[in-house]
C-alpha cells in the first residue's frame, strides 16, 4: 500500500534528521526554525527543488523530507517519483496550499507514496502565528512515524519496535453486546492519517447494488474533500460526493463530511438528511468522527456499522463506545496495514471491536454484515 512506513526506532542520544526541501525561502527559515525549538528534530539541510534535493539525500541521510509541491526545475510530485524508487523507506511530508492546484496535487501525492502532508499557512499576519501553525501541524505529523526514546509510540511494529518496549498486554476482549442486534442501516467510517488510500481500497470494493448509505469523516481540510470525493467517485461502484447541507442520505451513496464542517444527521418525514455545522473541534479535528458516529446512534440506533481506518489520534473511540453500547457493529483496521494505528488502535485497546480486518478485508466484512 502506498505510503505504508513503519515506525522507526529513534535511538538515545539521536534526533530524527530532517531535510527541508521547498522553492521560499521564507518557508525554508520557518520550517527550520519550528522543527529547531523541539529537541527531537535536527534540521540537516535545506533545498530549493527536487534536483538538489535529490543530490543532497545520499550525503545528508535524512530520516524526513519536507517536499514542496510547487517548485521549479523539479516539482514535489517529481521528486517524489524518484524518492519512492531510491528511498521507499524514507518518510515524505508534502507542503500544500490550500487551493484546488494544491488540493488535487496532494491527493496525487498520497497516492504515489507520500506519507502525509501539511498545507501552508496563507495570510496568517504575523511570524509568530506562522511558526504556531508549523509547530501544531508539522511537528506531530512527522512524530507519528517515529518512536522515540522515553515516549509511547503512536505506531509501533516491526522487531525494531518490539525490542523498544515490553510486550504488550493481551488485548481485551470486545464488551457484551446487546443478545438481539438490529439489520445494519448505515455504514460509518472514520479515518485520518492514510485515508484517501485506504478509502481508495474500500469503497470501490463495494457493490453497484450495496443496499445502505455511507458516511465518512476523513480529517482534511476544505476542497481537499471535495476532490477526494470525486476521485472516489471514478472508480467506485457506489456512488461518492462531498456532503452539503440538507442532503439526502440513501443507499448506494458514500456521503464525505466537507472540510471544516461537522457532519449529523436528521431524520424528517421518514428521511435521513444531513446537517452540517461549524461547532468546536472535537478532538482538534473538524470534521470528527465522535460528532458523526454519536448523530448515527441518534438517528439509527445500534443499527449500524462503524468502521475505524487508519489514523493519528483517538477521534472516534467516543463516538464507537455510544453506538456500540446500542448494538452497533464495529470493524477497525488491524496494525499491520494501518499507516498508523492511533485510532483503530484505540477502539481494539478498549475492547470494541467486532472484527480487525486487514485493509483488504474491511470492504468483504462489512459485505458479511449486510
Amino acid at each position: 500500500m502506498p505510503g505504508l512506513l513503519k515506525a522507526r526506532l529513534i535511538k538515545p542520544g539521536s534526533r530524527i534528521r530532517v531535510l527541508v526541501v521547498d522553492d521560499s525561502v521564507v518557508i525554508r527559515r520557518l520550517v527550520t526554525h519550528a522543527l529547531s525549538e523541539d529537541p527531537a528534530f535536527e534540521v540537516v539541510g535545506s533545498a530549493a527543488n527536487g534536483a538538489i534535493a535529490l543530490a543532497r539525500i545520499p550525503q545528508l541521510n535524512p530520516d524526513v523530507v519536507t517536499l514542496d509541491i510547487q517548485m521549479p526545475d523539479m516539482d514535489g510530485l517529481e521528486t517524489l517519483r524518484h524518492i519512492r524508487k531510491q528511498y521507499p523507506e524514507l518518510c515524505v511530508i508534502m507542503f500544500s496550499t490550500l487551493t484546488e492546484r494544491g488540493a488535487t496535487a496532494t491527493l496525487e501525492a498520497l497516492m504515489l507514496g507520500a506519507n502525509d502532508y501539511v498545507t501552508k499557512a496563507a495570510n496568517v499576519g504575523s511570524l509568530d502565528v506562522s511558526m504556531a501553525a508549523l509547530r501544531s501541524e508539522l511537528i506531530p505529523k512527522i512524530k507519528q512515524f517515529f518512536i522515540l526514546p522515553g515516549e509511547a509510540p503512536l505506531r509501533a511494529t516491526g522487531a525494531e519496535a518490539a525490542s523498544a518496549r515490553p510486550a504488550p498486554a493481551p488485548s481485551p476482549q470486545p464488551r457484551p453486546a446487546p443478545l438481539v442486534r438490529s439489520r445494519p442501516k448505515v455504514v460509518a467510517i472514520g479515518v485520518s492519517t492514510g485515508g484517501p488510500n485506504a478509502l481508495s481500497v474500500v469503497i470501490p470494493a463495494l457493490p453497484a447494488d450495496f443496499p445502505l448509505p455511507v458516511l465518512i469523516v476523513q480529517h482534511m481540510p476544505p476542497l481537499f474533500t471535495r476532490f477526494l470525493a470525486e476521485r472516489l467517485a471514478a472508480h467506485s461502484r457506489i456512488r461518492v460526493v462531498e456532503a452539503e447541507e440538507g442532503m439526502l442520505v440513501e443507499a448506494g451513496k458514500a456521503l464525505i463530511a466537507p472540510g471544516d464542517y461537522h457532519m449529523k444527521l436528521a431524520r424528517r418525514d421518514g428521511e435521513v438528511r444531513v446537517r452540517l455545522d461549524q461547532g468546536p473541534p472535537e478532538n482538534s479535528c473538524r470534521p470528527s468522527v465522535d460528532v458523526l458516529f454519536r448523530s448515527v446512534e441518534e438517528v439509527y440506533g445500534g443499527a449500524a456499522i462503524s468502521v475505524i481506518l487508519t489514523g493519528m489520534g483517538q477521534d472516534g473511540l467516543r463516538g464507537t463506545q455510544v453506538l456500540k453500547a446500542s448494538g452497533a457493529w464495529v470493524i477497525a483496521q488491524d496494525e499491520a496495514s494501518s499507516v498508523v494505528w492511533g485510532m483503530p488502535g484505540a477502539v481494539v485497546q478498549a475492547g470494541l471491536a467486532d472484527r480487525v480486518a486487514s485493509l483488504e478485508q474491511v470492504a468483504t466484512e462489512i459485505m458479511k454484515l449486510v
